[in-house]
This record gives C-alpha cells, sequence and structure tokens, in this order.
C-alpha cells in the first residue's frame, strides 16, 4: 500500500482542542521509516482558567476559537513545510469539552475541504496511548494505563482502533485529584506540577493517607476517598509552607502506590489475553510525574514488562500525537479510505463502547 508523495513523504497536519491547550503540529514520515515531528506548538490556557480554579468550557471554547488560526499558522511556519505539501490534516474530535471539539474539527474541515485533502478524526483517549509508538518500536498487542486530568483507564491495546477496558476510575481519576488536592492546599492550578514541585520538599511519610482500592482483586481504581480524607486533615491544620509541602509528598505517595497496586493486578489479568504480552505502555498527563514513571518502571521490570512512556512535552495534550494517531491510521487503512467529512465532534467517545457500564463514574466513556 502506497501512501507517500512523489517525495516518498507522507505529512500530516494535527490539531488539538479537546480541553484546555490549542495545539498544531506537522509531522513527516519518510518511505526509508524515518518519522520527525517538524513543529508542535501548545498554547496552554493556564491564564484564562487560573481565577476559577478549574477549566470553564465556554471560556476554554472561546480561547480556542481565538487561538487556533494563529497556532495552525505558528506551527506550519516553524515546520517549513508549504501548505500545499500537507497530505492530510488529523483533528481530534473527541471526547472532551463539546465547544472545543466543535471549534478543533470545524477549522481541521475547512483546512482539509480547501486543500482537497483528507480529513482524519481521532480519538483523544487513543492518540494518548499510541503516542510512544512515535519515539520507540512497540508492537501491537500491549497492555496501558492512561491517566490524565479526565481519564484513568488501563486497557488491552490489541491494535489500531482495537482496545479492551480491563480496568476504570469508579468515581474521580488520578488527574483531578491531583488539581482538586492542589486547590485544596492553595497551591495553585494546574494541581499535577504544583503538587511535584511542593512534594519535593516534604516528607512523603508525615500523614498517613489511605490508598482506595489497594489489594482488591480487580483493576479498578477509586481517588475520591483520598481527597476527602486530605481535605479532613487540612480542616485540622494551620497551613505553613512544609505542611503543605508534606501533604503533598504523601499525596503523591499515596497515588504512587494504588497505581502500582492496580497495574500489578493488570499485569496478572493480561495473561487472559495474550500471555506473550510484555509491553507496558504508561501516557497522559499524569505520566509526566517522575516517581510515577520511576514507582511503575520498576514495577515493570520486576513483572518482565518493558515499560514505555512518551517524552515529558507528549504526555500533556499536544497535536503532536494527534498527528502521529492520523499517520497510523493512513499507514493502516490507506489515505483513500481515511477521510471522515462526515464526522460530527463526540464529547463521549469511548475507546471500549462495549464495556460494562461504571456506576458513579465521572469520566468520558
Amino acid at each position: 500500500m502506497n501512501y507517500f508523495n512523489k517525495n516518498d513523504e507522507l505529512i500530516v497536519l494535527g490539531i488539538e482542542t479537546t480541553c484546555d491547550e490549542t495545539g498544531a503540529s506537522v509531522i513527516s514520515v519518510h518511505k526509508n521509516g524515518k518519522q520527525k515531528i517538524l513543529s508542535n506548538i501548545v498554547h496552554s490556557q493556564y491564564e484564562e482558567h487560573s481565577g476559577f480554579g478549574g477549566i470553564v468550557p465556554e471560556v476554554a471554547a472561546r480561547a480556542h476559537l481565538k487561538n487556533i488560526s494563529f497556532i495552525v499558522s505558528e506551527s506550519l511556519n516553524k515546520s517549513k513545510i508549504d501548505v500545499s505539501k500537507i497530505n492530510a490534516v488529523a483533528v481530534s474530535s473527541g471526547p472532551g469539552l463539546i465547544g472545543g471539539l466543535i471549534v478543533g474539527t470545524s477549522f481541521g474541515k475547512a483546512f482539509a475541504l480547501s486543500r482537497e485533502i483528507p480529513f482524519i478524526p481521532v480519538n483523544h483517549l487513543e492518540a494518548h496511548i499510541l503516542s510512544p509508538r512515535l519515539f520507540d518500536k512497540i508492537d501491537f498487542p500491549y497492555l496501558a494505563l492512561l491517566v490524565s486530568g479526565g481519564h484513568t483507564q488501563l486497557l488491552y491495546v490489541e491494535d489500531l482502533d482495537k482496545v479492551k477496558r480491563i480496568g476504570t476510575t469508579l468515581d474521580d481519576s488520578v488527574g483531578e485529584t491531583f488539581d482538586k488536592a492542589s486547590m485544596i492546599l492553595k497551591l495553585g492550578w494546574p494541581g499535577g506540577r504544583n503538587i511535584e514541585i511542593a512534594a519535593k520538599d516534604g516528607d512523603p511519610n508525615f500523614f498517613k493517607l489511605p490508598r482506595p482500592m489497594l489489594k482488591r482483586k480487580n483493576s479498578d481504581f477509586s481517588f475520591s476517598g483520598l481527597k476527602t480524607a486530605l481535605f479532613r486533615i487540612v480542616e485540622k491544620k494551620n497551613l505553613n509552607k512544609q505542611i503543605k509541602s508534606n501533604l503533598a509528598a504523601s499525596l503523591q505517595l499515596a497515588i504512587a502506590d494504588v497505581l502500582e497496586d492496580r497495574c500489578k493486578n493488570a499485569f496478572k489479568t493480561i495473561k487472559n489475553f495474550n500471555k506473550e504480552c510484555k509491553n507496558f505502555v504508561v501516557a497522559g498527563g499524569v505520566a509526566s510525574n517522575q516517581l510515577i514513571r520511576e514507582r511503575l518502571k520498576s514495577l515493570g521490570a520486576h513483572n518482565n514488562f518493558t515499560v514505555f512512556y512518551p517524552p515529558i512535552e507528549i504526555c500533556t495534550d499536544n497535536a503532536a500525537m494527534i498527528a502521529w494517531n492520523g499517520v497510523e491510521k493512513i499507514k493502516k487503512y490507506g489515505i483513500e479510505n481515511v477521510n471522515k467529512f462526515n464526522f460530527e465532534p463526540r464529547a463521549r467517545w469511548p475507546l471500549d463502547p462495549d464495556s460494562k457500564a461504571v456506576r458513579n463514574a465521572k469520566e468520558p466513556r
């Protein structure tokens, strides 16, 4: 199947607008196998949302609308690729905040239609769990842990567009837990980064926080109780810098313990799908946390799994992973079969639509 242009290249523009980052990226893949991120521009809406203590959907949508044209232009300029050389545009079309999804999808369709190239809708979650394949040779199938602001899932990735969920959160995502904890500790937003910074000066064993679901036989998660326990401690304390650092370190350790325990169960469960499965991918914004990276890498080594992470800058939301997902689809289905102009953005777009719904779960399925 030949999907390269006359210069033996495949060049894809990626666009990301699912939450609070406006992103655009250009990726090139050469016939000789060399693949390269030519540009990856991300505008984060920290300033727009910082006064609210979280992401306001309408504010996010307006910011995407304001920034997307400039961000795409910047990405194209940095890539030094003429617009006429773009072979396809891939857009994160769900799941996410519907306002931002509409902005990105509409822009992507207009871009593709005006240049008569394919429009490829991309599942944002799948883009995360495939992103390490841009940097490392990782054959299907593999186990993936997706940990981000909106999602906490353990997934058996059998192939492109073929994913089985084996574990999920019953309430809050791990990223939401970091964000809410940061607000409770008055460390600011975004929470994950601020918790990690504060934890460097803290004693992780100073406060005894719960480890929800620890030792349970399944691979599901729960974090709402951990967040509540932190709040109860803060109610009784006069917060100073050291107490904040101790609480941040204790929270981070508790979360790492839970993730390690749940993944250990998943390693056993995965043998029911494929006894030869030995690759483990960790992706999503929380995968940038150094303690979690170290703990899960060690866990994988002790269980004969090779652990893969995307680079730190690709853990958080970005358009490079979206463009790469477009490349993966073109490689599998052919460039003539990936055009989906009729696709509408989806606030909910489960990777495993046949999985059983989880009661009280907050994240999109």
